[in-house]
């Protein structure tokens, strides 16, 4: 292990050669202090991370568990993007009062709208507590019990870490467990809406522009969180006042130019850099093909009953964004893999490690042992694909899940809490049943209908049987449950009892979920496919070991495991493709090139064309009246990165990070760095929404705006 952790440090201190890949973990910061500075910037590594005094690590949080934010006023105000805060604008919008399509800006205080169960949490402090986590682990303690001491060791350390504070300690594994850090934080509930944009401008482009360049979305909203008088994490009061964050970033109004040094400081969600051409393949050209067409099903249904009415196109709107994301997502990763050759890349570079581990009995037959334990894993997760792209993809098979649950329960407790929250759920079901069961009835045939026709739901019937067959008796399955039948519904569960459970089970979407659940999980492939999970974990701590002795002068940098990580990179246009070079930046004239009425996703809001006529642009504008709206940069991002600050070279704002171009989407598994972009909003495009487009100046007074026409 000493020796191992020597090598850690030795190989963090030289500088990869893959330019401007890397998602690097501050408290270490100073490794890459002299390569950052080399590439332009003029801040210190302590500037970004320093545990004694405030720095730019305590403007950033952690939003909810999925995205990042940074303070941008003394008063607890932050900034994220609008795809973040979109499940708390829709939560707050009704057809009266509609904030997800109309935007929203509190005026005062009192208009701020509270987000019950959003959380905001800001990292205090990171200790590489590898050796604690380890102590009592040796070469001979199997998987199980290693796993059974590293758990009782991180509950020892978590607790004693915080004790007598109303802080949270997580640690988490880096380099597939061959490293820990602990992460000790504070957790802020009461975050309160401020503003947000209306969609035609938060979401300009919508699915279509998704993951692509030009991009002239200003992706942002507006948050703000509320301590307690000493200005520490509380549940929501009225009592309680605006947070007076350590620290908060200052907001550059100079723009960037292309070369320009920018780094990304956030929360990245997951990578898998070092996994091998198996793990590629089946991602990229099994998985990926199977949860695009099974989504796109999905899609077509809900945007065609979102045209209907502005109640549908609210209903459906955040269930498509969320589902449009990772399928758009999905099909640029697996061009950009295909295209890179990725798994003949992969493919190569294991061939040189089973070279190099010739002679070396710790490493020469892990790559075999991960080719057989992919080969047990891969049915099975083919399997899980589709139950949970295909079975699950309706509400139909979800509510027959609440269902099939309750049949095998016999605590009485636990069976009132089930039949309340079932009734709960079907009063919001029935409300909207004659318009949404159309939709979902379709959804439901199609997608079972899909995955019989791969050969994965055999219990449909034979595949030579014809679809229309199939389709129908799927329909006389949706018809006949009594999931859809209100009244009979409402009586089973008013006098539910265990015993009634015979009856449920009978009923027909009950018994085709159990068959489908049944298949993909049955115990004996489950316990294979666990079992070579778990070989997965072990053996890829080994590979990961022995690629960086087989490459000392590799700088590895850990996977992405949403903790708090500093991505560099320089301004830079690209080429997609033969013949085509995209600029670094997008302006406001863009949008008026996309503008379409006839398409939701392109119409422009009348105040912004107002706006772009007469260049009443402020001082957010550039000296040649142009309105710049994005840009993107070399900086290596991943989901989790929404929201995150883009900085300059002095540690100032210029930009929130909040999509990757489609064609560098395979930078989970594979960085190419000319392709490889992050898609930020231009701050300056930002702060004109909010004060020359919504006439909230007084948001933006609360700021510190530096640079730029003053």
């Amino acid at each position: 292990m000493k020796k191992f952790m020597m090598l850690l440090a030795m190989a963090a201190m030289t500088i990869s050669a893959l330019a401007d890949e890397g998602m690097w973990i501050p408290m270490l910061l100073g490794r890459n202090e002299a390569d950052m500075q080399k590439a332009g910037m003029r801040i210190s590594a302590k500037d970004i991370y320093d545990i004694n005094n405030a720095c730019l690590k305590d403007a950033i949080i952690l939003f909810n568990q999925g995205c990042t934010g940074e303070y941008v006023s003394d008063e607890g105000l932050f900034l994220t993007n609008h795809h973040c805060g979109y499940s708390y604008i829709t939560s707050h919008s009704t057809v009266a009062h509609d904030y997800l399509t109309n935007g929203f800006w509190a005026m005062n205080r009192n208009e701020e709208l509270p987000c019950p169960g959003l959380t905001a949490t800001r990292l205090v402090r990171m200790e590489d507590v590898t050796a604690q986590v380890l102590e009592g682990v040796t070469a001979n303690t199997s998987e199980s019990e290693r796993a059974a001491i590293i758990e009782q060791n991180i509950g020892k350390i978590t607790t004693e870490a915080v004790k007598g504070t109303h802080y949270k300690a997580i640690i988490k594994p880096f380099y597939y467990g061959n490293q820990y850090f602990m992460y000790v934080n504070e957790v802020f509930t009461d975050v309160r809406l401020v503003g947000a944009p209306p969609s035609n401008i938060g979401k300009f482009g919508g699915d279509t522009d998704n993951w692509m360049w030009p991009r002239h979305t200003g992706d942002f909203s507006m948050f703000r969180v509320y301590a307690d008088k000493d200005n520490k994490p509380a549940p929501y009061s009225t009592d309680n006042k605006p947070y007076k964050p350590l620290k908060h970033l200052e907001i550059s109004l100079d723009g960037v130019k292309e070369g320009d040094f920018t780094f990304v400081f956030g929360y990245p969600g997951t990578t898998q850099r070092y996994i091998t051409s198996d793990a590629v393949e089946l991602a990229a050209n099994i998985e990926n093909p199977i949860r695009i067409d099974l989504r796109t099903i999905r899609l077509t249904h809900y945007k065609n009953a979102m045209e209907q009415s502005p109640a549908q196109r609210l209903k459906y709107a955040s269930r498509v964004a969320s589902i449009a994301n990772g399928w758009k997502k999905w099909q640029g990763e697996t061009q950009g893999i295909n295209r890179l050759k990725g798994v003949e890349k992969k493919k190569d570079f294991e061939a040189k490690f089973q070279q190099w581990a010739t002679g070396k009995p710790q490493y020469y037959n892990v790559l075999p042992q991960l080719k057989d334990a992919y080969n047990t894993l891969r049915p099975v997760e083919v399997e899980l694909t589709y139950f949970n792209e295909a079975v699950m993809a309706s509400d139909f098979m979800n509510r027959t899940l609440s269902m099939w649950r309750l049949a095998d329960m016999d605590d009485n407790d636990k069976i009132v809490a089930a039949v309340n929250k079932m009734k709960n759920d079907n009063e919001k079901y029935f409300s909207d049943f004659e318009q949404h069961t159309v939709v979902d009835r379709a959804i439901f045939i199609e997608t079972f209908v899909y995955m019989w026709q791969a050969g994965y739901a055999p219990y449909l019937g034979e595949t030579t049987l014809s679809k229309s067959a199939i389709e129908k008796k799927l329909g006389k399955i949706y018809d006949e449950s009594v999931l859809n039948n209100k009244t009979k519904l409402q009586k089973l569960l008013d006098k539910y009892t265990a015993k009634d459970s015979k009856n449920i089970k009978k009923d027909p979407a009950v018994a085709l979920f159990d068959q489908a659940y049944n298949l993909a999980y049955d115990p004996q492939k489950l316990a294979a496919y666990r079992k070579a999970s778990q070989d997965i974990q072990r053996l890829m701590r080994s590979y990961v070991k022995g690629m960086m002795e087989m490459q000392p002068d590799v700088n590895f940098f850990p996977d992405a495991n949403l903790t708090l990580r500093v991505a560099y990179g320089h301004v830079e246009g690209f080429r997609p493709k033969d013949g085509v070079y995209y600029k670094p930046y997008s302006t406001l004239q863009g949008i008026m090139e996309k503008e379409n009425p006839d398409i939701y996703d392109y119409v422009v809001e009348p105040r912004l064309k107002e706006l772009y006529n007469t260049k009443d642009y402020g001082r957010y504008g550039t000296a040649d009246k142009d309105m710049p709206v994005g840009f993107i940069a070399t900086n290596h991002t991943t989901g989790g990165n929404s929201g995150s600050p883009v900085l300059n070279a002095d540690g100032q704002l210029i930009g929130l990070n909040f999509d990757r171009c489609w064609e560098g989407t395979m930078s989970d598994l594979l960085f190419d760095p000319d392709y490889c972009r992050n898609i930020c909003l231009d701050i300056r495009y930002c702060l004109f929404v909010i004060d020359k487009f919504a006439g909230a100046k007084h948001l933006v007074d609360e700021m510190t705006l530096v640079g730029g026409k003053q």
